[in-house]
């Protein structure tokens, strides 16, 4: 006997005990009736932009009992993907994938592998020349002025020219990007992929200025004059220093300048020994970059590995290469021979309470004090903005100011990005989206549409035996010495098509219906109705011969049905009735 059919046998069984229990077949034992509740994946509901993962991953899963082919499965995912984010491919490489952090097969067998799904649909698209969906709307007579062709002024741009705005990017750059370009090492995002994906919002009619710098070569207030609208995505281009004498040596760099040179095609002399300060992505990109220069690179972070803000992929790849890692140790002092430096001085700290950001404070260890040899030092522990230009939006931090709305900076006037705070690429890309929503709501005189809220399928709602074990699909990387040897070449593959359509065949659908039939099998009164009818519509169940059993709820692999006191609207699930929303 399989375990399916075991498990059914005895749901069965407990039905037939329960009854005799009672001695009243047609009396109702329980106030509990099932209905059918949509909720929000776990998956989407910790991705910063929204994106319809399951729908995405259930595309492709469903594409032969569906009827479909392979390339029209593809198409609608890449399509799902940007109705919300137009850079997959972009995205698929330099994500942190907190969505992946959220997926609830995590407590199976292992998350599935969401940000290499999404980098092999925004490959298939620009390899097959997929255009972004545009919304079947005439040309508006208003034009918008977008600051900055970072990613969030990018994606304010696209989507407010698939509503139909003639857009005018400005960008005070060579090149279009922000830090996509200008911060990312081409061994994490080639450059011709990103410039694939800013050209497909290029065809949508988007004028991108480059060179083009507000407050140099025009006025902010000229902005306000000539456009209907605008919006700050300008970035966070200036790198923090250490604040210690002795950084205008010419071997001081801060992380934004060195990468901004690197990115930019220029020659950076680092010499043989450089010490990078921070444990943050940028400052594994600087560390990893002076390695493929032919430097001994360490890095020195004030907390400990657990704490590095880092990608964890990132600081695995980092070890590999040969960084090393100098914990528990902050700067506090640069050490110089005439006008070069030559070494730093750090403090020994330890870990003490937890401060703002979750993570334990460092403290200094008295008179404990460790040199450090250097040809270079980049500071990585942060950027900020340059408001140049910019003065009368300033937050009185050195930040764009945001109201409650956390994207409008006065009448008119929008923002979003990294200028609003650091975040991560894909913040920036939701709120580029949500800023050119509330603009074109403005300009059409409607009210801004509020995003619904839903319950989350969380992993005490999934019923993890129905799903046979399958193990996470993983990419593979360059060898250890090719990576090393190129400054350019791409370090980690795309997963081919094959091994995609295994992965998105691992997603459990969590929080809405498959089909699955389980509920019709345990339900001994034909409440449920038959598979291959289920609509989702609650209303066509016949809930009055329900006997609240709530077998069904419990063999739903999804969590899709739960019992509901329709006199009170209490559910039984816990969750449910905490109201735990997205």
């Amino acid at each position: 006997m399989t375990p399916a059919l075991k498990r059914l046998r005895n749901s069965r069984k407990k039905i037939a005990q329960f009854r005799t229990k009672t001695g009243n077949a047609s009396k109702k034992e329980s106030p509990y009736i099932p209905v059918f509740v949509t909720k929000t994946p776990a998956c989407q509901g910790e991705c910063p932009s929204g994106t319809n993962i399951r729908g995405v991953l259930t595309t492709i899963a469903n594409t032969e009992r569906d009827g479909r082919t392979y390339h029209d499965s593809f198409r609608q995912a890449f399509e799902i993907i940007a109705a919300n984010n137009p850079f997959p491919a972009v995205c698929g490489r330099v994500c942190p994938h907190p969505c992946e952090s959220g997926c609830n097969r995590q407590y199976k067998d292992g998350s599935l592998a969401i940000n290499n799904v999404e980098r092999f649909i925004g490959d298939y698209a620009l390899r097959n020349g997929f255009a972004l969906p545009a919304e079947p709307a005439g040309r508006r007579e208003e034009k918008i002025a977008v600051v900055g062709s970072g990613p969030a002024g990018l994606s304010a741009a696209y989507q407010l020219a698939r509503r139909g705005y003639a857009v005018t990017v400005f960008e005070a750059f060579a090149r279009p990007g922000g830090m996509l370009r200008y911060g990312i090492p081409d061994y994490r995002l080639p450059q011709d992929v990103l410039d694939s994906e800013i050209d497909r919002i290029r065809s949508l009619g988007v004028d991108i200025r480059c060179n083009v710098a507000v407050g140099r070569d025009i006025l902010l207030d000229d902005l306000r004059r000539e456009y209907a609208a605008v919006f700050l995505g300008i970035g966070a281009h200036a790198g923090r220093s250490l604040g210690l004498p002795g950084e205008d040596a010419a071997n001081f760099f801060t992380v934004t300048h060195f990468l901004n040179r690197i990115n930019s095609g220029c020659t950076v002399n680092v010499g043989n020994k450089v010490l990078v300060v921070g444990g943050g992505d940028a400052a594994i990109d600087a560390a990893r970059i002076c390695r493929r220069l032919g430097a001994d690179v360490t890095m020195v972070y004030r907390r400990t590995r657990n704490e590095m803000p880092a990608i964890e992929s990132e600081i695995v790849e980092a070890e590999e290469e040969g960084v090393k890692f100098r914990f528990l140790a902050a700067p506090v002092e640069l050490l110089r021979a005439g006008d070069m430096i030559t070494g730093m001085r750090c403090q020994s700290m330890r870990l003490g309470r937890p401060d703002a950001s979750g993570r334990r404070r460092p403290e200094p260890v008295e008179n404990d004090f460790t040199e450090l040899a250097a040809t270079a030092v980049i500071a990585a522990i942060g950027q900020v903005p340059c408001m140049q230009g910019f003065e009368s939006v300033d937050s009185g931090r050195g930040w764009i100011r945001a109201d409650s709305t956390g994207i409008t900076v006065e009448d008119g006037v929008y923002s979003g990005g990294d200028a609003l705070g650091l975040s991560l690429v894909t913040t920036s890309i939701y709120q580029g989206r949500i800023a050119a929503a509330a603009i074109d709501a403005r300009l059409r005189g409607v009210r801004l549409p509020v995003e619904e809220k839903t319950v989350i399928a969380n992993r005490f709602s999934i019923y993890y035996d129905h799903y046979a074990a399958s193990s996470r699909n993983e990419p593979a990387s360059l060898p250890l010495a090719e990576r090393m040897a190129d400054l350019q070449r791409e370090v980690v593959a795309t997963l081919d098509e094959s091994r995609i359509v295994e992965e998105c065949a691992r997603c459990m659908s969590c929080g809405l219906c498959f089909d699955c039939g389980n509920c019709w099998n345990v339900c001994g009164e034909n409440v449920m109705p038959l598979k291959g009818r289920l609509k989702g519509d609650s209303a066509g169940l016949a809930t009055s011969d329900c006997k609240g059993c709530r077998h069904c709820m419990d063999e739903c692999p999804c969590g899709f049905i739960e019992m509901i006191d329709p006199a009170t609207g209490k559910y039984i699930r816990a969750s449910m009735d905490n109201s735990y929303l997205v």
